[in-house]
């Protein structure tokens, strides 16, 4: 019955388009607004990361990036940037040297200015790490490029030890919702509700990856990390939302509850222990807040959340100021409140530096000086939170900030048009 089985394919194929179609709006507004607007950067660019050309490889006040399009989301992978335009395009520029540009740049300093990748779907949602990016498109399709990487070197991206210097388009069988990436790892949230993992799994970031699987899959071998697989919770968990920090990862359920899992050794996770969590662990020190938690980011040993009322919090490790909690603050184990910050709506991490939006449209900087990356204009630390200026900020209210190893991304918005 040769006939009867393609009609039950087509059905199915059907009920998923359906699906994708009812959630639609909800993948395009996981990860931003509406809003576009253009692209600042600032910090140091020496592969290209800043995008502003060969001759231009430091900024200390945040530049403007010459861009075809208006942007609607800015991700700072370690050391390149990824633009999404508000017609689905996706623009990259800076290092390029395991793929992570996702296109052709043999011409000669073709990297360090922002160039399309070509992808035939329109993308609703980006995500990079330090030699990977990731795009969502509009049907809940994802595609990867780069490489992922382990203390050891490369990993490969899908199939080990390969790296893809093109978009790939990830197998799944469920449409994803919403794309988060580590330096090393990428989390998928499914329309189900279901965590997807892939990546390094050293540091119990993937949390499905038992410890002594940890180092490139031990005997099942590095396919078991590189194919995404289902993360499993203890009972019935209905995964809503997912964020990274370097080599961590939380989720939020629908009821409200945060999970974690990956390294802790500064209580990023907001452990009381300093183990490294292989599976994911609901998390008690999130419970404490009288509303809910709408956005984490984490940096190489410490998280900056937020709560829905517009708080800002940090916990983790305190050195070079990246907590904001002033000097002379040790690392904190439970997401303590950040002061000197309007209410704001969306929070950054670099790996040693911290950024909040505020609901006004300032961007608040703290954390490690040396690279420039706080907008300060000098190296100097900053242990509590400093409002960034400059000549391109006025006139202009932020939207979004996004921050890599040495360089930090803005996407601002001229005043008269917001």
């Amino acid at each position: 019955m040769p006939g009867k089985k393609s009609t039950t394919k087509r059905k199915s194929d059907a009920i998923v388009k359906d699906h994708r179609d009812i959630k639609k709006v909800k993948v395009t507004h996981r990860s931003h607004g509406k809003e576009a607007g253009q692209v600042l950067v600032v910090g140091q660019g020496d592969v290209g990361q800043l995008g502003l050309g060969e001759d231009i490889i430091e900024r200390k006040k945040p530049a403007l990036v010459s861009l075809p399009e208006k942007i609607v989301q800015v991700t700072a992978g370690g050391m390149h940037t990824v633009c999404l335009s508000d017609t689905g395009h996706v623009y990259t520029f800076g290092c390029n040297d395991e793929g992570a540009l996702g296109r052709d740049t043999t011409e000669e300093g073709s990297e360090m200015v922002p160039r399309k990748v070509t992808l035939e779907e329109k993308v609703v949602q980006v995500s990079a790490g330090d030699s990977h990016t990731a795009a969502l498109t509009e049907d809940g399709t994802v595609y990867l490029w780069g490489s992922f990487r382990d203390n050891s070197g490369v990993i490969g991206l899908l199939e080990p030890m390969k790296i893809s210097s093109v978009p790939v388009k990830i197998p799944m069988i469920e449409p994803v919702v919403k794309i988060v990436s580590g330096n090393d790892h990428l989390i998928l949230v499914t329309l189900e509700g279901s965590l997807y993992s892939s990546g390094n799994a050293e540091q119990g970031q993937l949390g499905r990856v038992p410890e002594h699987f940890s180092d490139r899959g031990g005997r099942k071998g590095l396919g078991r990390l590189l194919v995404p697989q289902m993360v499993h919770v203890k009972g019935k968990v209905h995964f809503i939302d997912a964020f990274c920090g370097a080599y961590f990862t939380f989720a939020v359920s629908r009821e409200g509850h945060v999970y974690g899992f990956g390294l802790s050794n500064y209580h990023q996770l907001g452990t009381k222990s300093m183990k490294t969590c292989f599976v994911p662990i609901k998390l008690t020190c999130f419970k404490n807040s009288t509303t809910s938690w709408v956005d984490f980011s984490g940096g190489q040993h410490h998280t900056i959340c937020l709560d829905a009322e517009g708080q800002v919090y940090s916990l983790g490790r305190a050195e070079y100021g990246r907590l904001g909690l002033g000097k002379g603050v040790e690392e904190k184990s439970e997401p303590t409140p950040v002061s000197g910050i309007e209410l704001a709506c969306g929070v950054a991490c670099g790996a040693s530096v911290s950024y909040a939006v505020t609901r006004e449209g300032s961007v608040y900087a703290w954390g490690m000086g040396t690279n420039m990356q706080l907008g300060t204009g000098t190296e100097e630390d900053e242990w509590s939170p400093v409002k960034m200026t400059g000549k391109q900020l006025e006139n202009r209210t932020v939207l979004m900030a996004s921050s890599g190893g040495q360089h930090t991304v803005l996407l601002v918005k001229d005043k008269q048009e917001s």
